[in-house]
């Protein structure tokens, strides 16, 4: 739950919904709003949620992102209207939520609920003044043949035209993205909507993940999870899955897929609470289930194989001046203090770590870089983080960093402060006064 920067304090459930924020308090809204200006969120809305009471209170909430510049995209299911039209009909349905056996008569009801839920929210997002945009950006191929059985008319994503959605999200367009791919024939198939939420996350590069049920949260041995890691809903997956509730075991199983593909935050809660999804965003306690990340998944230790590409990543940083020139040999030499990050398999920035000898308390963070390309996402905070916590981890209370261009970044984002050279140990003190940078020295304790 909250607004996924760390596990907090629980709430005590829907009932309760927090008094820590109300909806038109702007100034607790507005202490949220610049991290989340610009970014993208997946809102998965189940069907029963289309058909509940709140559903325009909703509509009204997503209205509000949209007014403070957060992209949305909207995804929907139609487990309860495939139920009520099969009952309605007389047809018999082989499947309601896209992952199992889809027939002719299952798929004919599921572009025909599909139809009547998307225009629902076409409806409610032009009664709040939000233009929006139903489409066939999502292209699947059949499942085919799972342990025998041949799924018949169920999909799995192929490809996403995420330029087409983008598209849509620069002017302002509002994406509905219903359960019902394309195959390569132009012919309808049916996708599970949990599924599709974190296909489209990934694609688009989505910062939260945000499914709206009719369920408290993620339930698991009969209790709400306030916050929770991913790893840990892994392991509970693996090894016991039958102890998350049914009805939350699926955006469980779409809740690692979406972290695992790059979305730090999936959040999982109950759409039929009024305010919901602002308290959710927009409190430190929210009102649902977070499922969170490891913000430091992708940073490792440096190693020997990887002294060339820290040399030609960090070439033109020298060049400018804003790193120390270091040959590939010393860079080897040193390759143990050197911390990476890693997209794809590709360095794409890196931070060392020095500890001074017989100062086990004292630690320098420096050769700070992260590619250009790669900048304003938040990648080089999490380089110094993850170096300062790893400083705290083998016993140091105090962190020094040295810049002459990048001090603004050290003190405005990284929380260090400037100090005078005095702090620095003698022989670190030489190398200070004999390089002639006349670098700022910054520090930091370490609670």
């Amino acid at each position: 739950m909250s607004n996924g920067t760390a596990p907090s304090t629980p709430s005590s459930g829907p009932s309760a919904i927090a008094t820590t924020i109300k909806p038109t308090d702007l100034r607790g809204i507005l202490t949220y709003v610049p991290r989340f200006q610009g970014q993208i969120f997946i809102i998965a809305i189940d069907g029963a949620i289309v058909a509940d009471e709140n559903f325009s209170n909703l509509l009204v909430d997503i209205a509000v992102l949209r007014s403070l510049a957060i992209k949305v995209v909207l995804v929907h299911g139609i487990g309860l209207q495939i139920q009520e039209l099969s009952t309605t009909r007389n047809i018999p349905i082989t499947n309601t939520d896209g992952t199992g056996v889809t027939d002719a008569a299952t798929l004919d009801l599921a572009i025909r609920a599909s139809s009547r839920v998307s225009h629902a929210l076409v409806e409610g997002l032009t009664q709040n003044a939000m233009k929006c945009a139903t489409t066939n950006a999502i292209r699947a191929l059949p499942t085919g043949i799972i342990k025998g059985v041949d799924q018949q008319f169920t999909g799995k994503v192929e490809r996403i035209d995420k330029d087409f959605l983008g598209e849509l999200i620069e002017r302002s367009v509002v994406p509905v993205v219903s359960p019902i791919g394309f195959g390569p024939d132009g012919k309808s198939l049916r996708v599970n909507s949990d599924l599709l939420a974190a296909e489209l996350a990934e694609a688009l590069h989505a910062t939260k993940v945000i499914y709206l049920g009719p369920t408290d949260g993620l339930e698991i041995d009969g209790k709400v999870r306030r916050e929770i890691s991913v790893e840990a809903v892994k392991k509970i997956l693996s090894e016991r899955p039958e102890s998350i509730a049914e009805a939350g075991r699926s955006k469980a199983e779409h809740a690692v897929k979406a972290i695992e593909t790059g979305t730090p935050r999936v959040h999982i809660l109950d759409g039929r609470v009024f305010d919901g999804l602002l308290n959710e965003i927009f409190s430190s306690d929210g009102v649902g289930s977070l499922v969170y990340g490891n913000d430091y998944q992708q940073i490792r230790q440096a190693r020997k194989s990887d002294v060339r590409l820290i040399y030609n990543l960090t070439r033109a940083a020298v060049r400018r001046e804003e790193l120390i020139h270091r040959t590939q040999q010393a860079i080897e030499k040193n390759i143990d203090q050197f911390y990476v990050f890693e997209i794809d398999e590709n360095i794409i920035a890196c931070v060392t770590l020095y500890f001074y000898p017989g100062k086990a308390q004292l630690a320098e963070v420096g050769s700070l870089y992260v590619m250009p390309f790669y900048h304003n996402r938040g990648i080089g905070k999490k380089m110094v983080e993850y170096a300062c916590l790893m400083a705290k981890e083998r016993g140091a209370a105090t962190v020094i960093a040295l810049s002459t261009q990048s001090f603004g970044f050290f003190s405005n984002v990284c929380g260090f402060e400037e100090t005078t050279k005095d702090v620095l140990p003698d022989s670190r003190l030489k190398l200070y006064e004999d390089s002639g940078r006349n670098a700022k020295v910054l520090v930091k304790q370490l609670g």
